[in-house]
């Protein structure tokens, strides 16, 4: 089973509207809303490829009760944990034009619904997959993905860390399944720029040697590279279409590589990530199946 966890969940408002007149009332001329947060979009996409999984997290007030159910209703196995106080947060995504985020700070997190996280995932099994992606809320310790994989080391989970910077640089230690930084965030951990495929080639090889079995770099224009656990190196080129949304592309890369790695087949793994996050930048919410087919088609 793969487990997904969410601690800061969001419901997403994307409002288009022609031009922000600030300080006077201004009309939309369309808006959505979509539930995610970056564990939660890797659970959808896994769905929809058929491969189930179970989002774990927190969740609170109005919005946390209407995202669970959303999940469910779209046939998504959910383990939220309700907090008593505050309510899962509200972005807002204003389109005009460039698009503007406003992103809410979200509830605060007790040690005892941390607690009964920890209780959730002492009962994962040998053979499990964890997926941890995403910030740490500023009411949980700095170092709770450590945590975690220190809690779970003794067993034969596979660890997916979806994470910038010291957040994941201190996980490699624990041998992490897959590790996917972007091509920014792979020169940001070592301080330097990164600006070709033989240069993240050669930080990926460095984050190898640090712990990471697989590490997946997306490079946004240029493609995707995979360092896989054999040390082979695998590339990969965009799809073709129109990017029309930023949010959760990488989400949704995570969740297609997750899906075609299941044979060991990398260099299938590498291509339906790459197919999904595809799908996800060319649509307004996230990937469909049949869009992800047709693009990995195009690789």
């Amino acid at each position: 089973m793969i487990y997904t966890v969410t601690f800061n969940p969001a419901v997403d408002l994307v409002a288009d509207i022609d031009c922000v007149k600030w300080g006077s009332v201004n009309r939309l001329s369309g808006e959505q809303v979509f539930f995610g947060g970056k564990g939660i979009n890797v659970s959808v996409v896994l769905n929809k490829l058929g491969v189930q999984s179970k989002a774990l997290g927190f969740c609170a007030g109005f919005t946390g009760d209407a995202l669970e159910q959303s999940l469910r209703d779209s046939g998504i196995q959910t383990d939220f944990i309700h907090l008593k106080s505050g309510f899962t947060r509200i972005n807002v995504k204003l389109r005009a034009g460039t698009e503007t985020e406003l992103n809410g700070a979200g509830p605060d997190i007790d040690e005892a619904s941390l607690g009964k996280l920890f209780a959730q995932l002492d009962g994962l099994a040998d053979g499990d997959s964890l997926v941890l992606a995403g910030s740490v809320p500023m009411s949980l310790p700095a170092d709770i993905y450590e945590q975690i994989m220190a809690r779970l080391a003794e067993r034969n989970i596979r660890f997916v860390v979806d994470a910038a910077g010291k957040l994941l640089l201190n996980v490699l230690k624990y041998r992490p399944f897959l590790v996917k930084p972007n091509i920014h965030e792979l020169g940001d951990m070592f301080g330097v720029t990164v600006d070709s495929v033989n240069e993240a080639a050669e930080y990926a090889a460095k984050l190898r040697d640090m712990g990471a079995v697989n590490v997946l770099v997306s490079m946004g224009s240029v493609g995707a590279l995979l360092l896989d656990e054999n040390g082979v190196q695998h590339r990969c080129g965009v799809c073709r279409g129109t990017v029309r949304n930023s949010v959760g592309a990488g989400d949704s890369m995570v969740a297609g590589f997750l899906a075609g790695c299941g044979s060991g087949d990398y260099e299938y793994a590498l291509k339906l990530g790459t197919a999904a996050g595809g799908a996800t930048a060319f649509s307004d919410g996230l990937a469909r199946k049949e869009l992800i087919m047709s693009l990995l088609e195009q690789l």
